[in-house]
């Protein structure tokens, strides 16, 4: 009869690393390496980071100051007044409840029709259907029927003073449909369909109960880009809506900083200097009002985007 004794692993000493059972010890080169590494990290940090930094420290610093560059790190002369001219004017409130509106109904739609289609054109069964398909797709993304074309396209159908004019349109992106169909055709594997196929699934079943719960990277990817883009909408608000209550947040805030830069509201009392520095106060915060959602949004999404870059990545 024999016994044998577990022996609880040696701990490393300090500087080692285990490595496939063996133990590798780190050398002055890879310290060096090591602090490069941390230093280009920070460096890029910064880059991405700074500019936003100084929009938010500009939007409340005097504009003096910043014009004479002395605003950097910390804001010069605090004070709130180009964020209380921005938040008095009550289209300002409009403008975010209808951004909200088109950017959450949009994206819903978006999602609806182009998971689907993407899934449908993800499958070999289809054979050359798929490609003509997908060519047909794809032409649009290189030919459009022009501005006016356009225009009295959706005034002909009503949708111009519409706010179905920000969502129907822009029902499916071309290049986020492809995304989604690269996704299902390479990351999902084979294997599932025919497992589910033998238990009597459809193609409905195994679209919803199967391929959705492991899509989740690139359902929160798409889902990003289409609120991103509805959430930036800009030229559709300028071009097909005239009625106030109906312009998004993009078309608000370009209408309260031309209403001050020209002092046709709010600022007509003030002298040329004071109203040219409320003007630049309302400037930088518009900028950072606008973009504020977006990054309070994008963290919680940043984990997907990791999963995305193994696109196609499966192991059977």
């Amino acid at each position: 009869m024999t016994s044998t004794n577990a022996t609880a692993p040696a701990k490393l000493p300090a500087g080692e690393i285990p490595w496939n059972h063996y133990r590798m010890q780190k050398k002055l080169s890879d310290h060096i390496v090591d602090i490069i590494i941390w230093l280009l990290l920070a460096a890029i940090v910064v880059i991405i980071t700074y500019p936003i930094w100084f929009i938010l420290i500009a939007s409340v610093s005097d504009q003096n100051a910043v014009n004479l560059g002395k605003v950097t790190l910390l804001p010069v002369g605090f004070n709130w007044d180009g964020y209380r001219e921005i938040f008095a004017d009550t289209r300002i409130w409009d403008g975010y409840r209808n951004t909200i509106v088109y950017s959450v109904v949009g994206t819903a739609l978006n999602m609806l029709v182009t998971l689907p289609a993407a899934f449908a054109l993800s499958r070999k069964e289809l054979g050359k259907v798929r490609r003509v398909v997908l060519f047909f797709f794809s032409l649009t993304m290189f030919v459009s029927g022009g501005m006016i074309p356009t225009y009295l396209l959706f005034k002909s159908l009503g949708l111009v003073d519409n706010w179905l004019v920000f969502i129907l349109p822009s029902a499916v992106n071309v290049y986020n449909l492809i995304i989604a169909r690269s996704f299902f055709e390479t990351a999902v594997p084979e294997e599932l369909f025919d497992s589910a196929k033998v238990d009597g699934m459809s193609y409905g079943g195994y679209f919803l109960k199967i391929v959705l719960p492991l899509s989740s990277a690139v359902i929160a990817v798409v889902a990003l880009y289409y609120f991103v883009y509805h959430w930036n909408e800009f030229f559709t608000g300028l071009m097909y809506i005239n009625d106030d209550s109906r312009k998004p947040l993009q078309n608000v805030l370009q209408a309260i900083l031309l209403s001050n830069q020209t002092g046709a509201e709010g600022s007509a009392s003030l002298d040329a200097a004071a109203q040219q520095e409320l003007a630049d106060k309302i400037k930088y915060g518009v900028i950072f009002v606008s973009s504020l959602p977006l990054l309070v949004i994008y963290p919680f999404l940043q984990k997907y985007f990791n999963k995305g870059v193994l696109l196609g990545a499966v192991k059977g």
